[in-house]
């Protein structure tokens, strides 16, 4: 990169001293070389000041120089008289030789510090590009990077862009960047830039900074059309595995509800008859309230509402608590559960809803055997299996199984459930901050694992 000019002063001492180099250069090639020709070596200092000082220095340079030249080399020399006028022309087509050669110069110079800074310009733009039109992360949070890099590239001490209309103020310089006649946004820069500085803003990097940020703001905006075309479309996926499920799981339990209800009112049913209605009423009104529950849990699940209210509770009691709620008869499950298990730190309603779940899917597919429930503290970490004597999942469900909606093993058990359970005890668990997982190999016994963390021992006492 071309730095910037040294000082005058530097460039005068610089001048005097090639001048007398020269000179004495030029006596001791007195013996191979006509006078004459040598005044051409003078050529060299002269076009050493111009491309570093200027025009105007190098003239004076070459001035000094022809006026050197003939002191010291031109006869009658010790004096600033020419004897011949051949020696007049040779002085004059040096003067204008040199005169020329510093314009050359000159121009030469401030083409290469034109382009330098068409260059420097450009790899600002490429990395303001960068900035601006990198994934990952909104615009609003690019832009003060964005100004920083201005402000370096510009060497003042802030530069900011804005998202919207600005106007100028005492300690500020504002230009509008717009896309069309729509204005999309303001750079602001201190009042003190040089004027300099502030015509090159305007002219160069204005516009470029208008066309990264109107493409940066259409990026945003397809951005967040994808994000709101995805939403929609898993939102139209699960409505329309809810309409699935509302048309078949809550019709079948108000049919058969109606459907009794109606049959209690014919006057021939015997006593025994009306209490087998009544009971498949219940039956059937109990199934309806946990689908609804259901169907409850995971819209708060999907809709990232279900916050836990995390309190230190026993894994044992939540564990009896949610048996008790299912309200299976004695013998159903098999309890297994370490006697010093630590507490846990979790919503205990949640875990008490996720582990219900859990054990009523165990208990649908164990056959008719005991389902086995067995908790201890293994390192850190609490895990609690439910092992069933059921026909066992295949390796191709095991992920499937814990996604709304998702129903298996229909065939083998004669129950068509509504697909939530799991995928609610998957939800509960991991808002706790544990993990669920299942182990199983196809005809042979399967075992879901729930995974919940142990705070350190000293917060447990707390």
């Amino acid at each position: 990169m071309l730095k910037r000019r040294p000082p005058l002063i530097a460039g005068i001492g610089a001048a005097a001293a090639g001048i007398a180099l020269t000179t004495l250069l030029v006596f001791a090639l007195k013996d191979v070389a006509p006078v004459l020709s040598l005044g051409v070596v003078y050529l060299l200092v002269v076009l050493g000041v111009a491309t570093v000082w200027g025009v105007w220095l190098a003239l004076a340079t070459a001035l000094v120089s022809a006026l050197v030249f003939n002191f010291f080399h031109i006869p009658p020399t010790g004096r600033f008289t020419i004897a011949n006028g051949e020696n007049w022309v040779a002085l004059a087509v040096f003067f204008v030789a040199a005169a020329g050669a510093s314009s050359l110069a000159q121009v030469a110079r401030s083409r290469a510090l034109e382009a330098d800074e068409r260059r420097r310009e450009a790899d600002l733009s490429a990395e303001l590009a960068r900035l601006l039109l990198r994934g990952g992360g909104r615009l609003q949070e690019t832009l003060p990077s964005v100004g920083e890099r201005l402000a370096r590239a510009l060497g003042l001490t802030s530069a900011a862009i804005e998202l919207r209309a600005v106007e100028a103020g005492e300690r500020s310089v504002v230009f509008p960047l717009r896309e069309g006649s729509r204005q999309i946004g303001t750079l602001v820069l201190p009042a003190g830039a040089p004027e300099a500085t502030l015509r090159r803003v305007q002219a160069r990097v204005a516009p470029s900074l208008e066309a990264l940020l109107a493409a940066a703001l259409e990026r945003d905006a397809l951005q967040s059309e994808v994000v709101e075309t995805a939403a929609l479309r898993r939102s139209d996926v699960i409505k329309t595995a809810l309409l699935r499920s509302v048309s078949h799981d809550l019709r079948s339990p108000l049919t058969a509800i109606l459907t009794s209800a109606e049959a209690l009112r014919s006057p021939s049913l015997t006593e025994a008859e009306r209490g087998e209605l009544a009971e498949a009423v219940g039956v059937e009104a109990q199934r309806l309230s946990r689908l609804i529950d259901d169907l409850l849990d995971l819209s708060r699940l999907e809709a990232d509402a279900a916050e836990p209210n995390r309190e230190w509770c026993s894994v044992e009691e939540v564990v009896r608590a949610a048996i008790d709620d299912l309200g299976h008869p004695a013998g159903a499950f098999k309890l297994a559960i370490d006697n010093d298990l630590p507490p846990v730190k979790a919503d205990a309603a949640q875990l008490e809803r996720a582990f219900a779940n859990l054990l009523q899917n165990a208990q649908r597919h164990s056959g008719g055997h005991p389902v086995s429930v067995r908790a201890r503290d293994v390192g850190g970490r609490i895990l609690l299996r439910v092992v069933d004597r059921g026909p066992g999942i295949p390796q191709a469900q095991r992920e499937r199984i814990f996604e709304p909606f998702y129903r298996s093993g229909t065939k083998t058990t004669g129950h068509r459930g509504s697909g939530l359970g799991l995928a609610i005890v998957r939800g509960f668990v991991e808002a706790n901050g544990g993990k669920v997982w299942v182990e199983s190999l196809p005809d042979q016994a399967t075992s879901f694992v729930v995974e919940l963390p142990l705070e350190a021992p000293q917060a447990a006492k707390r």
